[in-house]
C-alpha cells in the first residue's frame, strides 16, 4: 500500500470512529480564531491531489464555518405571521464560504482549492490552499475564489 493511501485511510478512519486525537483536534480548533495559517497541511494526500506542495509561495489555512441554515432576524409588530419562517437556506456551500473567507483575509494570495478536514455539532472546518502567483509562477486570475473559478464554485455554478 502507498504512503499517501494509507494516509488517507488513516484520516477516514480518525473521523469515521471519533478517535481521541480527531475529538483533542476539533476541541483545540474550536478554541482557535475563524481563519488560522497552518504549518503542513492536517490531510497531506488529500492536499497534495488538490496542487499544494511544499514550497514557498504555497500556503495552508484552515477556516472555521458555521453549520447550518442562516438565520435572519424578523421585525415583529404585534404578531408574528403564520407563514413567516426564522430561517433560510443558504445558496452558497460552506466551503465556498470558507474558500471567500481566507481568499479575504490573505489578498495578496490566490485560492487554489480546498478540503473538508472536520466538524462537530456547531462548526465545519476546511483546510483551504493559497498560492501567491508571483512566487509560484502560476498564472492565476485575480479574485478567482469571487467569482466561482474554483472547483467548489464550479460545481455551485453547475459547471462540473
Amino acid at each position: 500500500m502507498s504512503l499517501y493511501k494509507q494516509i488517507q485511510e488513516t484520516f477516514q478512519k480518525e473521523y469515521k470512529e471519533r478517535s481521541p486525537i480527531y475529538r483533542a483536534r476539533i476541541a483545540q480548533w474550536r478554541k482557535e480564531p475563524p481563519v488560522v495559517r497552518v504549518e503542513k497541511p492536517t490531510n497531506l494526500a488529500r492536499a497534495r491531489t488538490l496542487g499544494y506542495k511544499a514550497k514557498d509561495g504555497y500556503i495552508i489555512v484552515r477556516v472555521r464555518v458555521e453549520r447550518g441554515k442562516r438565520k435572519r432576524k424578523i421585525h415583529m409588530r404585534g404578531r408574528k405571521p403564520s407563514k413567516t419562517g426564522y430561517f433560510y437556506a443558504r445558496h452558497k456551500s460552506l466551503q465556498l464560504i470558507a474558500e471567500e473567507r481566507a481568499g479575504k483575509r490573505h489578498r495578496n494570495m490566490e485560492v487554489l482549492n480546498s478540503y473538508f478536514v472536520g466538524e462537530d455539532g456547531q462548526y465545519k472546518f476546511y483546510e483551504v490552499i493559497l498560492a501567491d502567483p508571483k512566487k509560484t509562477g502560476l498564472n492565476l486570475q485575480k479574485g478567482r475564489v469571487f467569482r466561482g473559478l474554483t472547483s467548489q464554485g464550479r460545481k455551485m455554478r453547475g459547471l462540473r
